[in-house]
Parts: C-alpha cells; structure tokens; sequence
C-alpha cells in the first residue's frame, strides 16, 4: 500500500543538540559512545573518526583514520571497545579503541564476503561476528580467532541482520522483501522459516527480545511488526512515511518504535496500545456495497445494462467497493494508518474520534536518513544522512 500525504507534526518534538560535520561523503552509520559525550562514523569517504565534545561545544575528531575501501557499517562494543567495520571490498576490520576514545589498534581482518559488506552484529555473549553482503550471503565468523564458522545464501542481498541471545535465531531481511529466521549452532545453520508481508526489499530489522517481537522496515515504506513469540501470527502494519524507510530503534523501557526514512521522517511509535492487524483485501466483480459492477465484469455489466467502475478496497473491513461507496478518508492510527486513507461509507461512520487519535508523533529531520543509534540511557538520538552530516537529538520530550 502506497502511503499517502502524512499528518502534521505534534506539538512534542526531539530537540537537535548538536551537528557532527566534516565527512566527506555520505556518513553509512554511526552510533554515540555510552558514558561519554562522542560519536563513531563510518563513512562513504573511507574514514572512521571518534569525534569528542569540545569545550567550546563542537565536536572535532579525536580520531581520523584512513581504510583501504569505501566504510559501509560497523558494530561497536562498549563494553569491549570492540569497533568492527565493514568494508566496500568484503572486509571486516576489527580494532580495540583505547579507554580515552583517543586511538585504535587493528586487532584482525578478514574476509567475510566477495563484495560490499551491508550489515554486522557482534555478539559478545558467543564470541561471534554476525554479517550481510550484497553476495547474497549471510556468515559469521569467531572474534577470536577470526575463523569462518558458516553461512547461508539468501535469496537476495541482505540488509536487515538481528540476533535473539537466547534461541540463538538470527533475522536476515533482503531486497526481496522476505525475512529468513536461522537457528546458528557453533558451526552449523539451519533454515527455521521465512515469511514476506512487504511489497518491497527489506531495508531494517529491529528486534525486541523481551516482547518477542521483530519490526520490519522496507522500501515500500512501510513497518511490520511480527510477532514471533506469541506464535499466533499476528502481523501488524504500520504506515507514517513517504519515502523508504531506512532505519529502526526501539525503546524498551517505553515501547516506543523509532522509525527514520528518505523522507527526513523521525516517526515515534507508541506500541504500548492494543493494535489491529489491517484486513486482507476481498476479491469480488461488483462493489460488495452496492452491487455495481466492476469494469471487467462484461457479463453483468451487459446484463444489468451499467458502466463498469473501478474497483477500490476499505482499509479497515477490506471490501472491494466503487468510488462512490468510499468516498470518504479516515486515520486509522490502531491499524497503522496515522494519514487518512480510504475507507467505506459506512465504515467512516463507525469510526469514533477516540479511535482516530493519533498513536505517534512526527518530525522533520531536515535530512536524509539512512542510519539511527538511540541511547536509552540519555534519551539521546543520532541520525546520519546523505547530506554528509550526523545530528543529535535529545528525545525526552517525546519517547517518555
């Protein structure tokens, strides 16, 4: 479903504290240091930096260092100062940042994939680097010893990568629009399931191990949320961009989605309300409303001597109807739909100004998203763009 013209935004916005520039290139991804007033880029430009908070308030690079290939992603653990990176070239480079955040030391590289890296996890509890590439392939590799443990080949390149610590499934979304679900042993994969809900390829993954639920963002711009532990299937549809959506975060403390898109969107999900799985669309020759016929049915239209309409769908009972029978627009805001969308007449009726009050909040970025970090313990966010530029945010007015 193509989204329409999203609405205004709230009152309750995130306020940029800051801007990180001086890249050269498009800023792939980037994540703020815990504990400390810092950010780590990837970039376009084959830089990694450390920019640090001055006391003249600016953030100036602390570290500049040059890789051989065009910086795709990275993975950074706090905890082990860990910074694996992912390269144009299908390298991953792993360094160990010093406790000032003021040097890095190459510990191991190798090559994980024929191509571009896209994505990598680093999963301290098992030692493991998770990746995707545009090779179509999913593999990890032990931190240790840099030993190539396994892989799976998707059935496209991949761009969305999670890991759930405790059944050991990892998530690889792909340009397909398909989700495959792997269980990962020491040195053996097996295919657990796939399932696909979007129109378009996959472009972020975001899991919440404690619900148990897994957001999918995709290109057709829209978000599903699966639910995989409650095993009942439930797939909800979230619509509030105009433009692919790029990257995901999510709250747990607050249940609150983060989505970021093309569109410059920051969109905050409350997923602490009680959703409703949009309706699969009806098949049918005539408005299941008035009985007028569609345009390809010639034989009632010839039978009933009536022109033939075009055929539309509610989005809240899914009934095929004519444009007369739908020629109202509602928000849906516990179906997903935050803008007004289509809906029958007399569905529009049933739908109560309680059931229309808005479920999530929107900003203008004024960027181009392409990546998010979100500090839960400072309510702080971080986005990078196409413009070459980071910004900072503080997100306690609204993800509360």
């Amino acid at each position: 479903m193509a989204a329409e013209p999203q609405p205004k935004a709230l009152t309750r916005k995130p306020l940029l504290l800051n801007k990180v520039e001086g890249s050269q290139e498009v800023v792939n991804m980037a994540a703020i240091v815990p504990k400390e007033d810092g950010v780590i880029s990837v970039s376009e430009d084959r830089t990694v930096r450390v920019w640090l908070k001055r006391d003249s308030g600016q953030y100036w690079p602390s570290i500049y260092h040059a890789m051989p290939s065009p910086c795709s992603c990275m993975s950074f653990n706090p905890e082990t100062r860990r910074l694996s990176i992912g390269l144009d070239n299908g390298t991953i480079s792993e360094f160990i940042l010093s406790e000032d955040y003021n040097k890095m030391t190459l510990v191991k590289s190798y090559q994980a994939h024929q191509s571009r890296v896209i994505m990598i996890l680093f999963v301290l509890e098992m030692e493991w680097v998770l990746s995707t590439g545009h090779d179509k392939h999913f593999t990890w590799h032990c931190s240790e010893s840099g030993q190539r443990l396994g892989g799976y080949r998707t059935s496209a390149g991949a761009c969305g990568l999670q890991f759930d610590v405790e059944t050991r499934h990892v998530f690889v979304g792909d340009h397909s629009g398909q989700v495959t679900i792997l269980k990962l042993e020491q040195e053996s994969c097996s295919l657990v399931t796939t399932f696909k809900g979007h129109t378009g390829g996959v472009t972020a993954l975001c899991w919440d191990p404690i619900q148990r639920v897994l957001f999918s963002g995709s290109s057709d711009h829209s978000i599903i949320m699966w639910d995989i532990g409650g095993r009942k299937g439930t797939a909800i549809e979230l619509q509030g961009h105009n433009d692919k959506v790029q990257s995901l975060s999510y709250a747990h403390h607050t249940r609150q989605l983060i989505s970021c898109g093309a569109d410059g969107g920051i969109v905050v999900w409350n997923m602490d309300v009680e959703r409703q799985e949009t309706p699969e669309w009806l098949d049918s020759d005539s408005c299941q409303k008035c009985d007028q016929p569609f345009f390809w049915n010639f034989k009632q239209m010839w039978d009933s001597k009536k022109i033939g309409l075009r055929q539309h769908h509610c989005r809240k009972c899914g009934k095929a109807v004519c444009g007369k029978c739908s020629s109202k627009r509602s928000s849906i805001p516990l179906m997903g739909f935050e803008f007004e969308v289509r809906v029958c007449d007399s569905c529009h009726e049933s739908i109560t100004d309680e059931e229309r009050a808005p479920t999530a909040t929107f900003h203008d970025s004024k960027h181009n998203i392409v990546h998010v970090h979100f500090d839960a313990t400072r309510g702080w966010l971080l986005t990078s763009g196409t413009d070459k530029v980071i910004k900072l945010w503080d997100m306690t007015p609204v993800v509360s």
